[in-house]
């Protein structure tokens, strides 16, 4: 069993290091010898991965959640709901359950997709939950269609546009 688990280890240590081209032999003279010009090479070739121009120092341009506009609107309508999920990668915020002072076995989760980051309609989708308890504690979850939607997403597009104006005017 030993010899069987020092061969198998022997096996596996040997394929990772050929598959990564551990014995490969390299000409010095047409690699260059720095990383930055190594770099530059490998992407010219192919063989790397440019993240916008982080290769010249100084120029990269990164968003950041406070220069998107449709984000921006988005959380400053949604800021009386309390939030359960915030996240700027993923493109999503998800409210967590909301409850009216008016009907207390009724509550709304509200979650806003960003499909991409233009003013427009389409670049939006909100999807409303509801769930309604009865006496007993039994809760039923459904999607809630109304108008409560469509005010959303014209509330989020309007304060985005004067959002992105203002950015527009400030550069």
């Amino acid at each position: 069993m030993r010899n069987f688990i020092k061969i198998a280890t022997c096996f596996i240590i040997f394929s990772l290091i050929t598959s990564c081209g551990g014995f490969q032999k390299v000409d010095t003279r047409k690699v260059p010898i720095s990383g930055p010009e190594r770099a530059k090479q490998n992407i010219k070739e192919g063989r790397g991965v440019s993240i916008g121009k982080a290769l010249n120092r100084g120029s990269t341009n990164y968003e950041f959640s406070t220069s998107n506009p449709m984000w921006r609107a988005t959380l400053d309508i949604l800021d009386f709901l309390p939030l359960s999920t915030v996240d700027y990668s993923g493109g999503v915020i998800i409210s967590d359950w909301y409850t009216d002072n008016s009907n207390k076995n009724q509550a709304l989760k509200i979650t806003v997709r960003f499909l991409s980051n233009t003013v427009q309609t389409n670049s939006l989708k909100v999807t409303v939950h509801r769930k309604k308890c009865s006496v007993n504690q039994t809760c039923d979850v459904e999607l809630f269609k109304s108008r409560i939607q469509e005010e959303l997403i014209a509330s989020i597009l309007k304060e985005a546009a004067i959002l992105e104006k203002k950015l527009k005017q400030k550069k």
